[in-house]
């Protein structure tokens, strides 16, 4: 008796983790100032991709620019009352569609996958790796000493 009820038990356990993985993640909560979302791609939530929120209805031109989750979840805090163009920019990438938003609004955007490496570099170049490195200054470089020692 007790191995069926260990196999019952087992289902049962496989079953609710089956249904808790094809749940989607919780949605960010936002208030009336704030645009939030989830990004998609081919394979699913797209993690670390940039979304984009601008808008030229201000006195100035502005935009705002916020990174995914792990789970693809998005929000864009804080936002002037405007109309806005929302989209997704990322490493491998090509600029999704602009979508129209407006503050305290959901919006689900899809992730375009470039073609090839040369679509991609155009949205998304590789100087921008560049900048972020930290070159470091002449007098952290061991040279002087190796020379010495030869």
């Amino acid at each position: 008796m007790k191995p069926a009820l260990a196999v019952i038990g087992g289902l049962i356990l496989l079953v609710s983790l089956t249904a808790k993985a094809g749940q989607l993640p919780p949605q960010i909560q936002i208030d009336t100032d704030d645009i939030a979302g989830l990004v998609t791609g081919p394979r699913g939530p797209e993690a670390g991709v940039w979304v984009i929120a601008e808008t030229r209805d201000l006195p100035t031109a502005f935009a705002k620019i916020v990174v995914t989750d792990a789970a693809g979840r998005f929000l864009v805090p804080d936002l002037p009352k405007a109309n806005y163009s929302v989209w997704v920019r990322g490493y491998g990438l090509i600029d999704s569609p602009k979508v129209p938003a407006t503050p305290g609004v959901r919006v689900n955007l899809t992730a375009v996958t470039a073609p090839d490496a040369r679509a991609a570099a155009q949205h998304y170049p590789p100087v921008y790796w560049f900048s972020l490195m930290r070159v470091p200054a002449a007098r952290e470089f061991p040279l002087e000493k190796i020379k010495s020692q030869a």
